[in-house]
């Protein structure tokens, strides 16, 4: 049994979450799957950009509990593997979009946060839902602290209310909630241009995202400018730049 769905076209590659009889819960097959996947992506040359997507109405229900709980029972703790998962979506050097058409709770959320851009249609739910039974958002926190703004961190972290789409948006979560219809569209745009970015400068693009960055790093970052102005890629921009020309990293349709 196959846990996630996997396709690639232009140089973007979509891992799909392909669970939908138990929500898209983060079993340990799904999990170990997208590790798999996650891990051929960051090293594929043709991929370009991932893609995170899903089957059935929910995005991810988070852990899936029952396996969950069988497992503490044994003195083992499955749900470390979501951490490993976060830290592959977050350090991936390839650029990761969330494509989220439904609800979402708890790892869900997590994995939402790790990705670099994100969008989730309107109809789309989302909750902290741990502290309802008895648990804390440990390790989504990594994620999911960075993103939110500290007083719908609070609100949403101690609650455990449900909320929407647009409430999402609006506190960080994710860049823009959109109907249903219009993800598709979203996605292709933000492909079109993630593909454009030359492949070294990406990887280092997030690198630096990942980093607090303050004046004190600037004899650093001084360096690493003119590393990339005189590298391969950077070269190459200019030239494609001045000739009015694709760079020679963006894929052909």
């Amino acid at each position: 049994m196959s846990f996630i769905q996997l396709s690639q076209a232009a140089g973007v590659t979509k891992i799909t979450l392909d669970s939908p009889s138990n929500r898209n819960a983060l079993s340990s097959g799904l999990m170990r799957e997208l590790l798999a996947a996650l891990a051929d992506a960051a090293t594929d040359e043709a991929t370009r950009v991932v893609v995170l997507d899903h089957t059935g109405p929910v995005f991810c229900s988070g852990a899936d509990l029952a396996e969950t709980a069988a497992a503490t029972s044994a003195g083992q703790m499955p749900a470390n593997t979501l951490g490993e998962i976060l830290e592959a979506v977050a350090t991936c050097p390839k650029p990761v979009i969330a494509a989220v058409r439904g609800p979402a709770r708890a790892g869900g959320v997590g994995l939402i946060a790790a990705a670099d851009l994100a969008v989730c249609s309107t109809e789309a739910t989302f909750a902290f839902s741990e502290v309802r039974i008895g648990v804390v958002p440990a390790l989504i926190s990594s994620t999911v602290l960075p993103r939110l703004r500290p007083r719908d961190a609070a609100e949403l972290y101690l609650t455990g209310d449900v909320f929407d789409g647009a409430r999402a948006a609006s506190a960080g979560l994710v860049n823009v909630a959109v109907p249903a219809a219009d993800i598709d569209s979203i996605v292709d745009k933000w492909t079109a241009s993630l593909v454009r970015g030359a492949p070294r400068a990406l990887a280092a693009s997030k690198e630096l995202l990942r980093r607090n960055i303050s004046l004190a790093d600037l004899p650093e970052l001084s360096v690493l400018s003119l590393e990339f102005f005189t590298s391969a890629e950077g070269r190459e921009g200019v030239m494609a730049f001045r000739e009015k020309r694709s760079a020679s990293w963006v894929p052909s349709a």
